[in-house]
C-alpha cells in the first residue's frame, strides 16, 4: 500500500472538505431562512471566479485589491438576484421558487459561457510559490489559504449567529417568519442578507478553486457536489453541513485511492458522495444533525 499517497490524499480530502463545509453552510443559510434549496448555488462559485479572473486580468489588479471587491460584488448580486427575482415570488409555493433557481442555473452558466467562452483559462499567478511543503507533504498554497479563510469564515458565522442583531433575526426567522415579523423583524431583509452572505461566500470559494484547477463552467458542478454534504449534515444544520462537507472531502479522496490501488473502476471518486446521499436518504433521511419533523394529517 502506498501510504504517502494515502496520506496526501487524506489531507487533501480535509482542505477540499473544508470548502464543501462553507458551500453547503451557504445552501444551509438559504435553506434556514427561506426554506428553498438554491441549485444556482454552484453558479455563485463560476462568477466569482469569473469576476475575479476578470479584474485580475483585464484590469491589471493585484489580488489583495481584486479579491475583496469580488466579494463586494457578490454581496451586491445576492442582494440584486434576491429583491429582483425572488421577493416576487414570496408566498408563492415552494417548488415554484426551486424551479426558478434551477432555471437561474441554467441561465447563469448560458450567460457566463457567452462572455468569457468555454474553455477554462488559468488563474493569474497570485502567490510567490504554487505549493508548500508540510510534513514532507506538497500541498497547493492556494488551498492553505482556503483553510485559514473557511476557518476565520465558520468562526465568524458562529458569531454572527450567536450575537450580531442580524444573526438573531435570521435565527428567528428560520424558527417562524410570522412570530418573526410581529416581533419588528424584517423578513425581506433577513432573505436579502442570507441570499448576499450565500453569493460572497461562495464566490470565495470559487476564486480557491479556480486559482487551482482553472477558471470554467465545471465549477458550477462544484455546487452539485456539495448537495450530498448538506444531505449527510441534515439540511437545516450549520455544524452539520461543516462535518458533512469534511467527512464527503476525506470519502471522495479515499474512494480515488482504494479506486486507483484497487478496483480501478475509474470513476469512483465523482460518484462516491452520490451512493452516500442515496444511503444517508434510505436511513436517515434528516442527515445526521437535521431536525426531524413529524406531520400528523
Amino acid at each position: 500500500m502506498n501510504t504517502q499517497l494515502l496520506v496526501q490524499l487524506l489531507i487533501n480530502g480535509l482542505i477540499i472538505g473544508t470548502l464543501y463545509g462553507v458551500v453547503a453552510m451557504c445552501f444551509v443559510l438559504i435553506y434556514k431562512s427561506t426554506q428553498v434549496v438554491n441549485f444556482a448555488q454552484g453558479e455563485f462559485l463560476l462568477i466569482g471566479a469569473w469576476v475575479c479572473w476578470w479584474l485580475l486580468t483585464d484590469f491589471g489588479l493585484p489580488f489583495w485589491i481584486g479579491f475583496p471587491v469580488t466579494l463586494l460584488f457578490m454581496v451586491a448580486f445576492g442582494v440584486l438576484l434576491q429583491v429582483v427575482v425572488l421577493r416576487p415570488l414570496i408566498g408563492e409555493p415552494i417548488i415554484s421558487v426551486i424551479m426558478v433557481t434551477i432555471g437561474l442555473s441554467i441561465f447563469f452558466q448560458a450567460i457566463m459561457k457567452w462572455i468569457f467562452g468555454t474553455w477554462a483559462k488559468p488563474f493569474p499567478q497570485v502567490f510567490a510559490t504554487k505549493a508548500v511543503n508540510i510534513g514532507g507533504l506538497q500541498v497547493q498554497t492556494a488551498y492553505v489559504m482556503s483553510v485559514v479563510i473557511s476557518l476565520i469564515i465558520m468562526v465568524g458565522f458562529a458569531w454572527f449567529f450567536k450575537y450580531s442583531r442580524m444573526g438573531l433575526a435570521m435565527r428567528a426567522t428560520a424558527f417562524n417568519q410570522q412570530v418573526a415579523q410581529s416581533l419588528g423583524i424584517s423578513v425581506k431583509q433577513v432573505f436579502a442578507m442570507a441570499w448576499a452572505i450565500s453569493a460572497m461566500v461562495s464566490a470565495l470559494a470559487g476564486v480557491v478553486v479556480g486559482m487551482v484547477n482553472g477558471v470554467s463552467s465545471a465549477l458550477s458542478f462544484f455546487g452539485i457536489k456539495v448537495f450530498p454534504a448538506v444531505i449527510l449534515g441534515g439540511l437545516d444544520s450549520i455544524v452539520g453541513a461543516i462535518i458533512g462537507g469534511l467527512i464527503v472531502g476525506v470519502l471522495e479522496n479515499m474512494a480515488e485511492f482504494v479506486d486507483g490501488q484497487y478496483l480501478n473502476f475509474g470513476n469512483l471518486y465523482t460518484v462516491a458522495p452520490f451512493y452516500v446521499l442515496v444511503i444517508i436518504l434510505m436511513i436517515k433521511p434528516y442527515g445526521l444533525f437535521g431536525t426531524q419533523q413529524i406531520e400528523r394529517v
